[in-house]
């Protein structure tokens, strides 16, 4: 069995070795990925205007708000599929390949926009399987995340394997692990509350590297006992 510290210290080790890499390719990652974020903080503000509106009988305002908040939800979704997820394939490879092999170009992520057909009909599978679990039931719908998990990590090395293949291959290789990644994810709260005391620069330039390392150690580490 894994044991967490084992996992961070491998990570934290493949990170400090290629320093500024792992930086910029966290970063293009958590950029892209946080704009779904940011929609629904956004969307979130203008709750209590909507709901003045609602009660007042405003029906101008509710139409204007709910066209520009699909609008929103247009964009970032277009976001989430196109760029969002070829960069998260891409990540996942420049962390493998760095975690495993030694140091890594920056240029390794890339390889997310390779294939990209195929990876978009995979991912997007998963993010729609993952979607329904959470608007059906959301305890449940956690654990398929952990489930679903290494799915980036098993089409940047498996790319000919189908979406199907991929995801069951996830599950697999999560099944009797996911509550330890759960806990080695909450072994890192001390690091993002840091991160976000120092206005996002401790995310940045530790926190957000340092944890895709880990998870691509753990990665490589279910692999190989798989």
């Amino acid at each position: 069995m894994w044991t967490i510290q084992e996992m961070k210290e491998r990570g934290k080790a493949a990170f400090k070795g290629n320093y500024w890499p792992c930086v910029a390719a966290a970063l293009l990652m958590s950029l892209f990925a946080g704009t779904t974020t940011a929609s629904g903080r956004t969307s979130g503000t203008s709750t209590e205007e909507m709901q003045q509106a609602v009660q007042s009988g405003d029906k101008t305002f509710i139409l204007v708000f709910l066209s520009a908040f699909a609008v929103i939800g247009v964009i970032c979704l277009l976001i989430k599929i196109f760029l969002a997820n070829p960069l998260e394939l891409g990540g996942a490879s420049f962390f493998v390949e760095n975690t495993e092999a030694g140091p890594a170009p920056l240029s390794t992520i890339k390889r997310g926009f390779q294939n990209y057909g195929h990876n978009f009909v995979v991912l997007f599978l998963r993010d729609l399987y993952l979607t329904l679990w959470l608007l059906l039931f959301i305890v449940p719908g956690i654990i398929k995340m952990y489930s679903y998990r290494m799915v980036p990590y098993i089409l940047a090395e498996h790319p000919e394997l189908s979406a199907n293949e991929v995801i069951t291959r996830s599950r697999e290789m999560m099944n009797g692990n996911k509550m330890q990644a759960f806990k080695m994810d909450l072994s890192f709260l001390g690091w993002i509350l840091l991160g976000i005391l120092t206005l996002g620069l401790g995310l940045v330039f530790w926190t957000s590297p340092y944890m895709e390392s880990t998870q691509a150690a753990l990665y490589l580490k279910l692999r190989d006992e798989a």
